[in-house]
C-alpha cells in the first residue's frame, strides 16, 4: 500500500507513532472514551494522550462525538475511532448465489447485494464478481478506491504459491490458471481470497454461535461439504491450506468402494434430493425435502434420518482428530438443525464417546460474508494506520 519507511523505534517520531497506536487500539478495544479515561487505561500521560488524539483526529482516524455531562468538574471531549476512515468489501461466491457487502471500519454494513450466479466459466465469474463489487460499492456511496481490503470467499483450496484455486468442482473453470490474478487485476490491490468454510467459521466466532469458544469447527453442508477449524480465534488451514476439506473423507462399505470426494457425494444437497426421489418424493431441492419433513412426511423424515447419520459420522471423525468443544452446522442443508440434531445425537451415542455439542450457526446465509468482513476489518484497520500516519 505504501513504500514509506516507518519511524524507527526509540526516536521521537517512533515514540509518537507508538503512542498513537496505543490510543487508537484502546478506543477500538474498549469503545469511546475521554482523554483522562484513555490515559488511565493506557498508562500514558494526559498530555501524551492529548497530542496523540490531535494527530489521529487530523488524519481522520478518530473523531469527537460529544462531551461528558455526568459528574463534577468540567466536561471532557469523548472520542471514538472514525468508522469512515476506510471500508472493507466481502464477497461470497457460491454455485447458486453470489453475495457482496461493504462495511465501514466500525464494522457496520452499509450496503449488501445478492444475486444468482449464472457464470459458467472462470472469466465470466471474475467479471460477475467485479460488477457485483462495483454495484455494492456504489450503493454504499463510496468509490472502490475507498475500500482498503477486499476479502473473497470461495469453495476449494486457495493455493497462493501456484496462484490457483484447487478442488472447486462446483464452479466451472474456477480451478484454471489466472483466477486469483484475474480477481486482483479487476478489483485492485489488497485482495484476499479465502476458503468459504473458513470464513463461515470466522464469522460464527466473531459474530455468531461460537463467540468465546476456544476450539470449534464450522461444518457447512449445501452444494458441497466443507469445514472451517478455529483454535483460539485463529483459523487452522493445515500445511497446504486443505485442513477442513472433509468432503474428501472416505465413505464406503469397503476399501474398494471408496472414491475421491465420496463423503461430499453422500451428504451434500444433491444426495438429499436423490435419496428423496428414490423413496418416491417429487422434491426438486433439499429445501423442499426438509419442508416436507417438517410437515410430517414419512419418506422425507427418513431422508433426514439418513442425512443425520452421515453427518454424525463426520462429527465422530472430526471429534476423534480435533476434539472440538463445539460443532457449528451451517449451509442450506446443515442449517436444518431442528430436524437433524435428534437423529444425529442418537447416532453419535452409538459411534463415539467423544461427541461434542452441536448447534446451528446463527448467521444463516450471511456467515461467509460476516467472516469476510471480520477478516477484512482486522487487516484494514492496521493498513489504514500504517498508510495514514
Amino acid at each position: 500500500m505504501t513504500d514509506r519507511k516507518p519511524p524507527e523505534v526509540g526516536t521521537p517520531a517512533g515514540m509518537r507513532v507508538l503512542n498513537q497506536r496505543a490510543v487508537l487500539d484502546r478506543l477500538r478495544r474498549l469503545g469511546a472514551a475521554t482523554r483522562p479515561q484513555i490515559a488511565k487505561d493506557t498508562g500514558l500521560s494526559k498530555p501524551t494522550v492529548g497530542q496523540a488524539l490531535v494527530d489521529l483526529e487530523r488524519h481522520g482516524l478518530v473523531r469527537p462525538i460529544g462531551r461528558t455531562t455526568a459528574g463534577p468538574g468540567r466536561s471532557a471531549v469523548v472520542y471514538e475511532p472514525n468508522p469512515l476512515a476506510g471500508y472493507v468489501l466481502g464477497v461470497d461466491i457460491g454455485r447458486e448465489r453470489i453475495r457482496a457487502a461493504v462495511a465501514d471500519l466500525g464494522g457496520s454494513v452499509v450496503a449488501r447485494v445478492d444475486e444468482r450466479n449464472r457464470s459458467r466459466s472462470a472469466s465470466s465469474l471474475v467479471r460477475t464478481v467485479t460488477e457485483l463489487a462495483s454495484r455494492t460499492v456504489a450503493d454504499a456511496g463510496i468509490a472502490l478506491s475507498d475500500v482498503v481490503v477486499k476479502v473473497i470467499g470461495s469453495p476449494g483450496v486457495i493455493d497462493q504459491r501456484s496462484r490457483v484455486v484447487r478442488h472447486a468442482p462446483n464452479l466451472p473453470g474456477w480451478e484454471s490458471a489466472g483466477v486469483l490474478d484475474g480477481l486482483e487485476s479487476s478489483l485492485g490491490p489488497a485482495v484476499v481470497v479465502e476458503n468459504d468454510a473458513n470464513l463461515a467459521a470466522l464469522g460464527e466466532h466473531v459474530y455468531g454461535a461460537a463467540r468465546d469458544v476456544r476450539v470449534f469447527v464450522c461444518v457447512t453442508v449445501g452444494t458441497g461439504v466443507g469445514m472451517g477449524i478455529c483454535v483460539d480465534g485463529v483459523l487452522f488451514r493445515g500445511a497446504h491450506g486443505a485442513a477442513g476439506e472433509v468432503g474428501f473423507l472416505p465413505f464406503g462399505k469397503s476399501a474398494s468402494d471408496v472414491q475421491r470426494g465420496q463423503f461430499e457425494e453422500a451428504a451434500a444437497a444433491e444426495s438429499v434430493v436423490a435419496h428423496a426421489r428414490e423413496l418416491g418424493l417429487a422434491a426438486r431441492t433439499a429445501l423442499e425435502v426438509f419442508s416436507l419433513a417438517r410437515s410430517g412426511d414419512v419418506q422425507a423424515l427418513e431422508v433426514v434420518r439418513v442425512e443425520a447419520e452421515r453427518l454424525a459420522f463426520l462429527v465422530a471423525a472430526v471429534a476423534a482428530v480435533i476434539d472440538p468443544s463445539l460443532v457449528v452446522l451451517g449451509g442450506g442443508v446443515g442449517s436444518n438443525v431442528d430436524l437433524l440434531l435428534p437423529p444425529m445425537e442418537a447416532s453419535l451415542r452409538t459411534m463415539t464417546p467423544l461427541a461434542p455439542r452441536v448447534v446451528a450457526g446463527s448467521l444463516g446465509d450471511g456467515a461467509v460474508l460476516s467472516g469476510a468482513i471480520a477478516m477484512g476489518l482486522e487487516a484494514a484497520r492496521e493498513l489504514v494506520f500504517e498508510v495514514t500516519l
